[in-house]
């Protein structure tokens, strides 16, 4: 497609992808210039607007992405995979960050549009993210020639149950400043109205600023639609933007906290990390203290609480939790009862979620993670056309 022609159908599939949904296009079937392709992307969501009533947007963060396809000529690689975050309320399409929920489609995706060829019963595709520059790989049940979607394995914020997809983020550390800690500490502080806030800054798979939610004067075990309704919301997600948008400026993707504000939304995130401790999830579960080994909230656009957890944000949690000092290794070393973390689960506003380790002990005795992993499910929701208008 070589340029942008309003009311052109274009192909596309809607897929869910852990707890996300995004609309994957073939590379070939979108403009190739930048701004073209924007355009495109935000006509067939229906960007900007609260509702986006008038595209495939669902009018909120996790169901406002975009993935872009393509064969890749990387060895090694199958495919390349370019993720959007669609903002529902500007003309923006984030491409500064990489969703793993959405990542879990990838390989799906790729196996029923003959990109990869199908091999029974696992057929493991080697994904290029091209946001991150990292290499992302999947291991997707295969029937008949495709994705094989059924299954009994469940997922805390999606109904029903599916089909297991391993998802391995390879060398995670540093997907967006180069570094696995920005600001070469393992704990910082800030000063923000008076107040010391401390963070830890930790850059795998995506960059996320973890905070002590008790030191904003919340529990940290609220679900989003508790959060919005405390009195004290507002002044909480004002200190929480300028903690994160110090952490924009110090990645270059803003030159200062208003730029942040406006055009770093996307990365970095921001979480609260909290120790294990008894809560109710949205969906009604009694979620128990020794059923998690760390209580984790992440934030996106526009500074609103996810109501699950970012399968990107995982990876980071369970990095930073073998990364010895940090705000979410200190609580997770009590929970877990030692400082190498292969396994953790995370307490999140829908439930659990487990992320895994793959660890390389070192010569002296300190451990790397060589890669981040998460079990996911994916499903194919619809295929056809969108139409595109100026």
């Amino acid at each position: 497609m070589s340029e942008y022609k309003p009311n052109r159908k274009i192909p596309c599939v809607y897929m869910r992808g852990g707890t996300s949904k995004a609309v994957f296009f073939h590379d070939e079937d979108l403009p190739q210039d930048v701004a073209q392709r924007d355009k495109v992307i935000l006509s067939a969501f229906g960007s900007p607007d609260r509702r986006q009533i008038d595209g495939m947007g669902g009018a909120n963060t996790s169901t406002s992405k975009v993935a872009v396809i393509k064969k890749s000529d990387r060895p090694g690689i199958d495919v390349d995979y370019d993720f959007g975050q669609v903002d529902v309320m500007a003309p923006i399409v984030g491409k500064t960050m990489n969703c793993g929920n959405i990542s879990s489609a990838v390989g799906p995706y790729a196996i029923d549009e003959g990109m990869v060829e199908a091999v029974e019963p696992m057929t493991e595709v080697h994904i290029f993210n091209t946001n991150t520059q990292k290499e992302i790989i999947a291991q997707v049940p295969v029937k008949d020639g495709r994705f094989w979607s059924e299954g009994d394995f469940a997922i805390d914020g999606v109904p029903g149950t599916a089909s297991r997809v391993l998802l391995k983020f390879v060398a995670p550390q540093g997907a967006a400043s180069g570094k696995l800690l920005p600001t070469g500490h393992v704990k910082d502080t800030i000063e923000v109205e008076g107040k010391v806030y401390e963070y830890s800054f930790v850059d795998a798979a995506n960059p996320v600023i973890f905070v002590h939610p008790e030191d904003f004067g919340v529990k940290g075990t609220e679900i989003p639609s508790e959060f919005n309704a405390l009195p004290n919301c507002k002044d909480v997600c004002r200190k929480l933007e300028i903690i994160r948008g110090t952490g924009a400026v110090l990645l270059g993707f803003a030159k200062d906290l208003e730029d942040a504000r406006v055009n770093s939304q996307t990365l970095p995130k921001i979480a609260f990390a909290t120790a294990p401790v008894d809560y109710t999830a949205g969906s009604g579960r009694n979620v128990k203290a020794n059923e998690v080994d760390i209580v984790g909230r992440l934030f996106s656009v526009n500074m609103k609480m996810i109501d699950a957890y970012m399968g990107t944000g995982a990876i980071c949690t369970v990095t930073a939790a073998n990364t010895p000092g940090t705000i979410v290794n200190e609580i997770a070393c009590k929970s877990c009862g030692g400082d190498r973390i292969e396994h953790l689960r995370i307490g999140h506003p829908w439930g659990v979620m487990d992320a895994y380790a793959d660890l390389q002990i070192n010569e002296d005795g300190s451990h790397t993670v060589l890669s981040g992993n998460l079990d996911r499910t994916a499903r194919r929701i619809m295929e056809g056309y969108v139409y595109v208008r100026d």
